[in-house]
């Protein structure tokens, strides 16, 4: 198993939301990073969390929280466990007063959970060896630097710094 953080919560070229986990010990640009494609409503959720942002009303995250912590339980760990046929699987490890339950949860749900409560996340090492992708988040922010640079440059150029 290897620890992730939540790197970011973006959209694809289709639209689509990606939720994008990055082992904690590799820095931006170097590694890789696990995209799981999720729905809006979670994407929403993933971010409100954490952002640390409130919302006017409890979202559903918010109610499973509250579930848990007026239960006396505390959320241990989430893993991303396995994935098959290109579905992702999850659980969310609960201490309670009678032991350690595991529950079968949708990637995404556990992570707003996890995000909520600041509990660790995990990805199997199988998982991220099938479907980690290289991150390149520092090669397209160093290329979006190098583009403002050369925009500066032509900004302040004087032809007669050419002139022999």
């Amino acid at each position: 198993m290897v620890q992730v953080r939540v790197a970011a919560v973006a959209l694809d070229e289709s639209g689509q939301h990606v939720l994008l986990l990055k082992p904690i010990d590799q820095l931006p640009g170097a590694g890789s990073m696990l995209p799981i494609w999720i729905g809006a409503l979670e994407a929403t959720s993933i971010l409100i969390a954490v952002e640390g942002a409130a919302s006017p009303r409890p979202l559903a995250h918010d109610l499973i929280r509250s579930l848990i912590e007026t239960l006396g339980a505390t959320v241990e760990r989430v893993e991303i466990t396995r994935i098959d046929d290109g579905t992702y699987y999850a659980e969310v490890t609960l201490g309670t007063a009678d032991g350690t339950v595991r529950i079968d949860a949708r990637p995404s749900d556990a992570v707003a959970i996890a995000a909520r409560v600041a509990a660790p996340l995990w990805v199997s090492d199988a998982v991220m060896a099938e479907a980690g992708v290289p991150d390149l988040t520092a090669v397209e922010e160093d290329a979006e630097e190098r583009v403002d640079e050369f925009k500066r440059f032509l900004n302040d150029v004087d032809p007669d710094d050419f002139r022999g």
